[in-house]
């Protein structure tokens, strides 16, 4: 999940999923003070099939967590610092993660998502998802 330049006090932050060679494969845009987990909610039922389902702090919630153990994915989620009881987490898978922040540093290669050129937030996931389609599957 990232957040993209702001526009006309236009905030909104988009949410993907990315396959194991970091492709974007679902996204969706949401507005700026949706948390992320929420958002990943929202991408949930989408999920490819997968054992692990790797994200920042921002994803750490308990609900979101037993959600994802109902669906027989492992969460490998950095627990937030807050957290009275750590909870353990592979640190090793989650050094991975870094091929999501490269998928969105390629996306926002392209001038017109990085500079927020469109104000209508269907035609910005619009350009975002002919972007993406450019870059990882032609």
């Amino acid at each position: 999940m990232d957040r993209f330049p702001e526009d006309g006090g236009m905030n909104t932050k988009l949410h993907a999923v990315t396959d194991r060679e970091g492709r974007l494969v679902r996204l969706i845009i949401a507005a700026g003070q949706i948390s992320d987990y929420k958002g990943a909610l929202a991408l949930q039922s989408g999920f490819p099939q997968s054992d692990w389902f790797l994200a920042d702090r921002g994803h750490d919630a308990d609900w979101f967590r037993n959600s994802l153990s109902e669906s027989r994915i492992r969460a490998c989620i950095s627990p937030r610092k807050s957290r009275t009881i750590p909870i353990k987490y592979d640190k090793r898978r989650y050094r991975r993660r870094h091929r999501i922040e490269i998928m969105f540093g390629r996306i926002k290669d392209w001038r017109r998502v990085a500079t927020r050129c469109d104000r209508c937030p269907e035609v910005f996931l619009s350009a975002i998802a002919l972007t993406a389609t450019v870059i990882y599957w032609l």
